[in-house]
């Protein structure tokens, strides 16, 4: 993956207290929105998608965040693969049932990591 000269400054500083939770796939750290590649979170607008955001930001708290940026965008969301405390925030909200695995981005990454009760709950986007 190929890190972004603006993105790895942001990376070096402690950036626990400018992190904010968009939904369970996508944060705002310092400022640049980033999506998850390859996680499929539901949608704020569903209750599921309301309980991952809310996961999401108590699973945050407290921790310091990293991005490894691909590249790409997303509307205008950088995507990447980001850490709290050096764990995949991705791989943690799929173990914990708030999302799943969207094979087409991750590479099926986290398939090991979605939940059954995940799996019968949320729709996954068609895209994935």
């Amino acid at each position: 993956m190929k890190r972004l000269i603006a993105f790895a400054i942001l990376a070096a500083t402690p950036v626990w207290a400018d992190v904010q939770v968009r939904d369970a796939d996508t944060i705002v750290l310092n400022g640049t929105p980033v999506r998850f590649q390859g996680v499929d979170a539901p949608e704020l607008k569903t209750r599921a998608g309301k309980d991952a955001k809310r996961w999401t930001v108590n699973y945050l708290r407290g921790k310091q965040v990293s991005c490894d940026l691909t590249g790409e965008r997303s509307y205008d969301r950088y995507i990447g693969v980001c850490y709290a405390d050096g764990q995949d925030i991705g791989a943690a909200v799929i173990a914990a049932g708030h999302a799943l695995d969207c094979a087409r981005y991750s590479g099926g990454r986290y398939r090991k990591f979605e939940q059954a009760s995940a799996r019968s709950r949320i729709k996954r986007a068609r895209y994935c």
